[in-house]
């Protein structure tokens, strides 16, 4: 291998590893596995796979989008382990995977086995992830669209066969994915104050973001448990 390729293999390396991290990879994987199990509970596994890629191209698109969005706060507080701070990708970079990658999730999602009916909702959820970057993560409604896509990554998958997803299904995604909310924002929230991100977290501090998870947490367990008992 010559030395001018080694460096473009090199260089393709960072930037793989960059999209990787700009999608905030740990939480990416958490909602495609999800998405798979979840799938499997009404579709066989090759369409439970394509659907959970179709998930897997929404949270790119919601991972990236969020990178850019907050990439002048992320340069302020030096935040090295974003890939765009860290210098692995450029905005430009990461801008032109961003729009290819929208139509390749509405072209799964809308066209893959979830159909318009569930792929719509999925597409939906994705909406209201973006909408979180955009607007509801400086409000004291910045919980709602975790609450909404979480209670939507199930239900698509029942709406898609036309069957009512049954409660403890839409309303633990939501109780789970505001739970998720409170505990994420943890790990910045000094920052965030600093920058005056005022979400719900935010405004109730780390000690009432942790009571309020664990109450989440507490409900969402309860549900399926009541659940699993009205089923037997």
């Amino acid at each position: 291998m010559s030395a001018k390729e080694e460096v473009e293999r090199l260089v393709m390396k960072t930037r793989i590893v960059g999209l990787a991290k700009a999608s905030h990879f740990g939480p990416t994987l958490i909602v495609t596995t999800l998405s798979y199990l979840f799938a499997e509970l009404y579709w066989a596994t090759g369409s439970a796979l394509i659907i959970a890629v179709g998930f897997f191209s929404g949270q790119f698109i919601v991972g990236w989008s969020n990178d850019l969005i907050d990439y002048a706060d992320d340069l302020s507080h030096q935040r090295m382990n974003k890939p765009l701070v860290a210098g692995l990708i450029s905005r430009k970079f990461l801008q032109s995977w961003l729009a290819v990658m929208i139509p390749v999730a509405l072209v799964i999602n809308l066209f893959g086995p979830l159909g318009f009916v569930g792929g719509g909702l999925s597409i939906f959820a994705i909406v209201w992830a973006l909408g979180y970057n955009f607007y509801f993560k400086f409000n004291i409604f910045s919980p709602l669209p975790y609450a909404v896509a979480f209670a939507i990554l199930p239900s698509c998958m029942a709406y898609s066969q036309d069957k009512t997803p049954p409660t403890w299904m839409w309303l633990g995604g939501a109780l789970f994915g505001m739970a998720a909310h409170f505990l994420n924002v943890l790990k910045d929230m000094d920052q965030d104050h600093a920058s005056g991100i005022k979400g719900l977290p935010q405004r109730c501090g780390k000690t009432g973001s942790i009571i309020a998870a664990t109450i989440l947490i507490a409900l969402g367990v309860t549900l399926l448990l009541l659940s699993d008992l009205t089923l037997r």
